[in-house]
């Protein structure tokens, strides 16, 4: 099995000397073999053709090698290449392939990787995507249904949009097989994945969340939005000097508490429901004090309630003690006590 840098290396360039010199010479400068690897724009442009033209000779001398290839030891790099996109439902992005093969065969991480493309490109039973601004290179087998490529993409970007948030992708991917099960069958998670990688307008981030390129959420610029990206991962109420911690960790970069604490104050998509714990307003919390919370509680009760019920209620959404509760029912302006532990809206509130 091949598994060295230097003998990929050496098989790849001895299979190179069965090519003409134009074509050795232009197929080295496309993968950087004697140095930076340079453009198809450059090389049409030292040889007065265009870069497409450049684009169609490469193609032509790609499969060429492949045949080539085929009887020497780098065939198992094209045998692997073909399970990988199978494990993935037959179409995964170039990053992704070259990767997966990289660890599947365990070579050296520092190998060139524009080779090993190149390997996998010349597999006469794998096509390469045309190069498109709203997708990523791509590899794939010739059967994959491209209808189905892109309506699995139209109805992501759809459920997305109407939902308005990030996603866990388990939710998003049952969503998309239950909406497409008509028209397609069932399709597989792994094949919808695969999918989503293609399409720069839809973002993969960890936790194994997606959401829409132009919220931003999950490539987080400002301290707002990182503040809100480590809640939403954290899933819980944070302090905010465990939250400025966090996000220290996360992203690499030293923050200072006062200044999270100053995000988390003037801006109302967080609101504070214990001493300096705080949550994300969609979660379902309204901002206000602990009396602005009895006060909600008891105008949608519209009858007395005891004070356990009134404390448990309160404890839902706010972070405090039973004592402050207590002392908050004792607000003369809001609240009434009607009989022992009942208590009630004022009716000046209620009016």
């Amino acid at each position: 099995m091949v598994t060295k840098n230097s003998e990929i290396m050496q098989d790849f360039t001895g299979i190179l000397q069965n090519l003409t010199e134009k074509e050795r010479t232009i197929i080295s400068r496309r993968i950087g073999l004697g140095g930076e690897k340079e453009t198809l724009q450059d090389i049409g442009n030292s040889y007065r053709i265009t870069r497409e033209r450049v684009r169609q000779i490469e193609d032509v001398w790609i499969k060429k090698i492949g045949r080539i290839i085929k009887t020497t030891k780098l065939s198992k790099i094209q045998e692997e290449s073909e399970k990988v996109l199978r494990m993935h439902g037959g179409l995964l992005i170039r990053d992704r392939i070259v990767s997966s093969l990289i660890n599947e065969m365990k070579l050296d991480s520092d190998i060139n990787s524009e080779v090993i493309e190149m390997i996998i490109q010349s597999n006469f039973n794998i096509n390469k995507s045309k190069p498109q601004l709203w997708a990523r290179t791509h590899f794939f087998f010739p059967e994959i249904n491209k209808k189905l490529v892109n309506e699995v993409h139209k109805e992501a970007y759809k459920i997305l949009k109407k939902k308005g948030d990030i996603m866990e992708n388990s939710s998003l991917y049952e969503m998309i097989k239950i909406n497409l099960f008509s028209q397609f069958g069932k399709v597989e998670t792994v094949l919808i994945d695969s999918i989503l990688d293609i399409f720069t307008d839809i973002v993969k981030g960890e936790e194994k969340f997606l959401g829409l390129e132009k919220w931003k959420i999950l490539n987080p610029s400002t301290l707002k939005d990182k503040a809100i990206y480590v809640m939403k991962k954290e899933k819980k109420p944070i302090h905010f000097v465990e939250l400025t911690n966090l996000i220290s960790n996360h992203f690499g970069e030293a923050v200072k508490v006062a200044t999270i604490h100053n995000e988390l104050i003037r801006n109302n998509e967080f609101v504070l429901i214990g001493r300096g714990i705080y949550v994300l307003k969609e979660w379902g919390y309204k901002p206000g004090t602990v009396i602005d919370v009895i006060v909600d509680i008891l105008a949608k009760a519209k009858a007395p309630l005891s004070t356990d019920d009134i404390i448990s209620r309160v404890l839902k959404t706010r972070k405090v003690k039973n004592s402050t509760v207590y002392m908050n029912l004792q607000n003369r302006k809001y609240v009434q006590r009607v009989w022992r532990n009942m208590y009630r809206l004022k009716e000046w509130v209620i009016a």
